[in-house]
């Protein structure tokens, strides 16, 4: 694969948002939280990478050192990691949190009560031993650039919920202490103006999945699209009585207080934005806030409308059943994409065995098995919600082909992306369900409505008591069985590039683009 082959694996979409409802000051404060983004973006290159400036002196070519920012390193994301720069080994599955050379056997014996906490990064001393460090010492300087600019943000914030949570934050990256910013940000109701940052999601930590890296999203709220999607994180408690699993599996109550929300991004950083881009959000990630608060769901509606128009309808041109394609729709995908974040705070956080959390049981897969957790009970949503009269926009079949369509778009991610082997498995797991089938002759699929609704059923099932159970082994066993890409698949893949479809976007975004510099 050529580097332009690489780089067209990618089209380029701007961000920008109407900024007419906002006020001066709020004018004023997004260039001072893409500023706190910019810190993030530094620290997420050395968590994923090391020194990039090292790596860029390497590289000659211009294209190779686009690349290279795309991916925030020398390994292709949507391509399983592959090297593209000379030179460059494999990727550490632990990234840079941990040394290069450590094992996880050397780890597992290690006897330190701060090695697999969110915020610390592993080293080795000047005697070769392993020790950590916490994120605020090893990041001093870019945690207190960005926690300056917070600050000053702060200053010019009329929303006191606001306020009080941009001061908590810039208080959090000094310390690693991240629950009280978690639980005031679950107290903004109002706030037009969003920012999410800091360390926060572990799918970059593929060893273990115990270390959080550094991202950044900036967003502005649609206040009237927020104020009509409200409605369904009020039914989460009676949804989760529903779920398919015996009662021990949903024994936890989602908090009444969760929010879903839509947006426009202005800005990504860091994790948020290196490979495939997240179009929806779920946080926070901390069991306790969880449980007591709930959570927030972002949609971010212009990235989604980003990835529909140049990435989904053009799959499903090539790969979808021709008289199946009027299921294709834009409301479609954003209502499965939504019900998929609100999906985050169904099933079990903590096992039911004593084994700890499902994320601390399931160590490097617990990530891509919450993904596909979230894909299956979304779609489960969807169907109960429109047994009750809650969803009457288009039909099921609406939702169910155009969920076919996304697994495509998605497995397209790689097996290094959570979402990508979610959808991975996903697909094996309903194709040997029969939820769809595929025809040789026209090379397309059909979704067998009769049947796709057991498989989802079926597959909620199964994820949510290997979650419940914290089973490492019997997930590791499960991941491996259909986590592969079968010839067919290959081939429905390859047609795609052929044919070529980007598999994801690239921002064009910053102050500047808004108008706000």
């Amino acid at each position: 694969m050529t580097i332009q082959d690489r780089l067209d694996q990618y089209t380029e979409f701007t961000l920008d948002a109407d900024l007419s409802k906002l006020s001066e000051n709020q004018k004023k404060m997004i260039p001072l939280l893409i500023d706190a983004g910019k810190a993030m973006e530094e620290v997420y290159w050395m968590e994923a990478y090391g020194n990039k400036q090292q790596l860029m002196d390497k590289i000659q070519d211009p294209n190779v050192e686009r690349f290279a920012e795309i991916n925030y390193g020398p390994w292709d994301r949507l391509n399983g990691n592959e090297p593209f720069v000379e030179g460059v080994g494999a990727k550490p599955a632990g990234a840079n949190f941990y040394p290069a050379d450590m094992t996880k056997e050397e780890f597992n014996n290690w006897d330190s009560g701060a090695k697999d906490d969110l915020y610390t990064l592993v080293r080795r001393d000047d005697e070769g031993n392993l020790t950590t460090v916490p994120y605020h010492e090893a990041f001093a300087e870019q945690h207190q650039r960005a926690a300056d600019k917070l600050r000053e943000a702060a200053k010019l914030a009329k929303d006191e919920s606001f306020k009080k949570y941009l001061n908590l934050r810039a208080k959090a990256l000094m310390t690693d202490d991240y629950q009280s910013s978690d639980m005031a940000w679950m107290d903004m109701k109002n706030n037009m103006i969003e920012v999410v940052i800091g360390p926060i999601e572990t799918y970059e930590d593929q060893l273990f999945g115990y270390k959080a890296a550094h991202e950044t999203f900036v967003l502005i709220k649609d206040m009237e699209w927020s104020e009509r999607l409200s409605k369904y994180t009020k039914v989460l408690p009676e949804l989760q009585e529903g779920l398919p699993v015996p009662a021990e599996y949903k024994q936890e109550t989602p908090g009444r207080d969760s929010d879903l929300n839509a947006y426009d991004a202005v800005y990504y950083a860091g994790d948020a934005n290196a490979g495939s881009k997240t179009i929806a959000i779920n946080l926070p990630n901390d069991e306790e806030v969880q449980l007591e608060k709930g959570t927030r769901r972002l949609q971010l509606k212009n990235a989604m409308r980003a990835k529909y128009d140049k990435i989904l309808e053009p799959i499903s041109e090539v790969l979808i059943a021709e008289d199946q394609r009027q299921y294709i729709t834009f409301d479609a995908f954003f209502g499965n994409t939504m019900f998929h974040e609100v999906a985050h705070g169904l099933g079990i956080k903590n096992t039911i065995n004593g084994k700890g959390t499902v994320r601390e049981a399931l160590k490097e897969y617990a990530s891509a098995l919450e993904e596909g957790k979230a894909d299956v009970l979304g779609l489960y949503m969807v169907s109960e919600l429109r047994k009750d009269g809650m969803v009457t926009e288009g039909s099921i079949q609406d939702n169910y082909v155009t969920f076919m369509a996304s697994i495509f778009r998605s497995i397209r991610f790689g097996s290094s992306s959570a979402h990508g082997k979610a959808n991975l498995i996903r697909f094996n797991y309903f194709k040997e369900m029969g939820a769809f089938t595929y025809d040789e002759q026209t090379q397309t699929y059909r979704v067998h409505f009769d049947k796709i609704a057991e498989a989802t059923d079926s597959l909620s099932n199964k994820i949510l008591t290997l979650q419940g159970d914290g089973d490492y082994e019997a997930v590791a066993a499960f991941v491996e069985k259909y986590g592969k890409v079968g010839d067919q698949l290959r081939h429905s893949l390859d047609r795609l590039s052929e044919q070529s479809i980007p598999v994801d976007v690239t921002f064009n975004q910053g102050a500047e683009v808004l108008g706000l510099e």
